[in-house]
């Protein structure tokens, strides 16, 4: 019997993170979520702007509304690591979405490891969406010869909470 070499194509790895906090009005709200996400991620995050006008919430269009960060590569394994300890290394099965998506939200920041209470800061929640991708996912966003990707190359579902039970040792519940 001969061994069969795995596809390196087929090789699932995590993409991104991004953390979003949505204040939902702007001045120093905004700024003391910036502090927030500065705090858990290490990087410098960007003020996200209303799309729209909602009087009865008194939001206009292009007032800063929200915040987020991207965090890529190494930063991001270990960012994930930190997230999913606070969760209890525990995941939704309902939170994956048939394309290698994966959200949660965490009701206070302070629950991650590593980040202190801060009294200017409070206690706030965020949103957490991850990205997994395979090589050769970016042929939908390249300048030239823009492409689908095939059915097969696809991540399914279940091949992501696969990937992250291996990668990060967490439990689909």
């Amino acid at each position: 019997m001969s061994q069969q070499t795995k596809n390196t194509m087929k090789k699932i790895y995590l993409e991104k993170i991004v953390l979003n906090m949505g204040v939902g009005k702007s001045g120093d709200a905004i700024e003391v979520a910036k502090n927030a996400l500065q705090q858990i991620s290490g990087k410098k995050p960007s003020s996200r702007n209303a799309k729209e006008t909602l009087r009865d919430w008194g939001v206009r269009k292009g007032e800063p509304i929200g915040v987020a960060v991207t965090v890529r590569n190494d930063e991001a394994k270990a960012l994930l690591k930190r997230l999913f300890e606070a969760k209890g290394n525990e995941v939704k099965a309902k939170s994956f979405d048939n394309f290698g998506n994966y959200s949660f939200g965490m009701k206070e920041h302070i629950d991650i490891p590593g980040v202190k209470y801060d009294p200017q800061i409070g206690i706030l929640g965020l949103g957490i969406s991850l990205t997994l991708s395979r090589p050769g996912h970016n042929i939908r966003f390249r300048s030239k010869h823009k492409s689908k990707i095939g059915k097969s190359h696809i991540i399914t579902k279940k091949e992501a909470q696969d990937f992250l039970t291996e990668e990060f040792g967490i439990q689909v519940v």
